[in-house]
């Protein structure tokens, strides 16, 4: 089952060759300041990044370049944080689980709590030597559109929107309509982390879950516009051991750019 990591269990561990600890986010903010021996996956290597729907999956091509690159193998427990309390860390270990390699753990609080604590960042890039892994899809992690189409009037499904409440109701909007998926949930991803405690993940996630109606019984599906804040929701399911939950890697820049797809709004 996945982990969340504490700073002091990953400092303890940066000379471990069965740790592959990956930091996501942009070059500038890789130089300024990452943990030592990180290697750095940039967002923009994690999505398709074609309209309307620029979340969705890359190419396996694309996805086998990538993780060759940072030294991916079956023996490595990737470790994967960010400087924003895990959209982008989830969003990578949501696409670990789509190409089966499930041995993988988050660090709580990433760069804010690494910080936090005064601990030792390096500028100088760090790589590890290349491998020949080869990148098989799973499609078990992923929802697509037809599927929640075909299922809205299922109480078996639920679906958690972690945008704003105002993209939710249908107040804002990243594209052409306004609104949420009909009966779906809301839970902020940025309720799941806990500023006072340098972004860690909270610690009531489980009550908080289950007072917005998100509960490991459902079969759950993710998603917020882009699947970039989805990868946290997607992250702390899979901490918390639901055993059927899946992002919708299309999310509402797919949903909301449609024309057929049916749309509620308000709270």
């Amino acid at each position: 089952m996945p982990q969340s990591h504490s700073s002091a269990t990953i400092a303890e561990r940066l000379d471990d060759p069965e740790l592959l600890l990956v930091q996501v986010t942009s070059a500038e903010r890789y130089a300024a300041g990452h943990i030592p021996g990180a290697v750095l996956v940039t967002p923009a290597e994690l999505i398709d990044g074609r309209p309307p729907a620029t979340g969705r999956l890359p190419a396996t091509e694309r996805l086998t370049t990538l993780f060759r690159r940072i030294g991916l193998s079956a023996e490595v427990e990737v470790v994967a944080y960010d400087d924003e309390g895990g959209g982008w860390a989830g969003r990578l270990l949501w696409t670990l689980d789509v190409i089966g390699h499930r041995r993988w753990g988050y660090l709580d609080g990433g760069l804010t709590a690494w910080a936090a604590e005064n601990r030792r960042l390096a500028v100088q890039s760090d790589t590890r030597p290349p491998t020949t892994v080869a990148i098989d899809i799973d499609p078990a992690p992923i929802a697509e559109a037809d599927e929640l189409l075909a299922r809205l009037d299922d109480e078996t499904l639920t679906v958690w929107d972690c945008r704003s409440a105002a993209e939710f109701a249908g107040a804002r909007s990243g594209s052409k309509r306004a609104g949420h998926i009909p009966h779906a949930r809301h839970l902020d991803w940025l309720d799941l982390m806990d500023p006072a405690r340098a972004l860690r993940l909270r610690e009531d996630l489980p009550e908080r879950l289950d007072r917005a109606g998100i509960r490991p019984s459902a079969d759950i599906v993710t998603h917020c516009q882009t699947h970039h804040r989805s990868g946290l929701s997607y992250l702390v399911g899979r901490l918390l051991g639901f055993p059927r939950i899946r992002a919708y890697h299309g999310s509402w820049a797919e949903w909301g750019n449609r024309d057929d797809t049916p749309i509620e709004t308000g709270l």
